[in-house]
């Protein structure tokens, strides 16, 4: 019969077309298009495992910014206390330490007739030769015997000069004052209050920061409310900063324009550097938090990948 042979022979065509090279052979390659063509240089090598010390390494230069911010911090702290309770007693340090000081040794000047008579008087019935101001309170006293008197300290202190002289010359007497007078006072009442406030916030803010400054090395997130601190901060510090020079200088021109009577002003240095010190060094600490809010690798951007060491000590843009 036919039918063993014909299926001896389709038998036959699969073993070869199984054997065949060209049935076991794989696929052609597709053709490479050309940026798969192109050579790529190799990439630096990565660290495979991040360890303590990879990540101490990584974060050496924000670490050393939040310190610096951090002694920055101390600094103006030391110095804005020293604002503070300049002048409060007469004590050898705390005596230096003032805004502005009125000269009233010869009021009257010698051009008038019996000035040295009159000046006597004026001294003899409770007007002392000098007044300076704090931010608490004033002291006074004489040039031969130094300070004798400073007031009590008080909350939201302001110096009125009108005050002071009609209650120690005329003995609480009062008496009508101009209109432009009263309001110069009003102006000078709501300064010195907003500067004393803006001191005692600026001193506190800067006495946490100096704890919380650290924080910025853990995570950016950290460095957002930081920064927000930082820049209250030195809102308060430079505002009250520049409130104290206005008023003081204003105090001097304004004695110095007095024709009619010899009143001298003069500000009080060392108060000054220490105020516009610790504005200072609170700016400094203020533009540090806010350039590590963008710079300089986290903790957490090491621990989680963002950031990537690289084996050279490069760190990188992680994928």
């Amino acid at each position: 019969m036919a039918l063993p042979s014909i299926l001896r022979i389709r038998r036959r065509n699969h073993t070869e077309k199984a054997s065949s090279p060209a049935a076991s052979a794989p696929p052609p390659p597709r053709p490479s298009t050309s940026k798969e063509a192109e050579p790529q240089s190799p990439a630096p090598p990565l660290n495979p495992h991040v360890t303590k010390d990879d990540i101490r390494r990584a974060t050496k230069l924000r670490r050393a910014f939040a310190i610096s911010a951090s002694v920055s911090y101390v600094l103006s702290f030391i110095f804005l206390v020293l604002v503070i309770i300049g002048n409060t007693f007469n004590k050898p340090v705390l005596r230096d330490i003032y805004f502005y000081t009125l000269d009233l040794t010869d009021i009257v000047p010698k051009s008038v007739p019996n000035a040295s008579l009159i000046n006597s008087i004026a001294q003899s019935i409770g007007l002392h030769d000098f007044y300076q101001v704090g931010l608490w309170n004033f002291c006074e006293g004489y040039q031969n015997e130094g300070i004798t008197y400073c007031s009590p300290p008080q909350n939201l202190y302001w110096f009125n000069p009108v005050a002071v002289l009609m209650n120690e010359l005329l003995a609480g007497a009062t008496i009508a004052l101009p209109t432009q007078v009263l309001t110069i006072l009003d102006v000078l009442r709501i300064t010195s209050q907003i500067m004393f406030g803006f001191f005692v916030t600026g001193a506190v803010l800067n006495f946490c920061l100096v704890f919380a400054s650290p924080l910025a090395v853990r995570s950016r997130w950290w460095s957002l409310p930081l920064a927000g601190f930082a820049g209250l901060s030195t809102v308060f510090v430079v505002a009250a900063a520049i409130a104290a020079s206005v008023i003081s200088f204003a105090f001097k021109y304004a004695a110095t324009a007095q024709q009619d009577l010899n009143i001298r002003a003069h500000v009080g240095v060392r108060m000054f550097v220490f105020m516009w010190l610790a504005a200072g060094f609170t700016i400094y600490s203020s533009l540090v938090h806010a350039a590590m809010g963008c710079c300089c690798a986290s903790r957490r951007d090491i621990e989680t990948g963002r950031r990537v060491l690289r084996s050279d000590g490069v760190i990188v843009q992680g994928g």
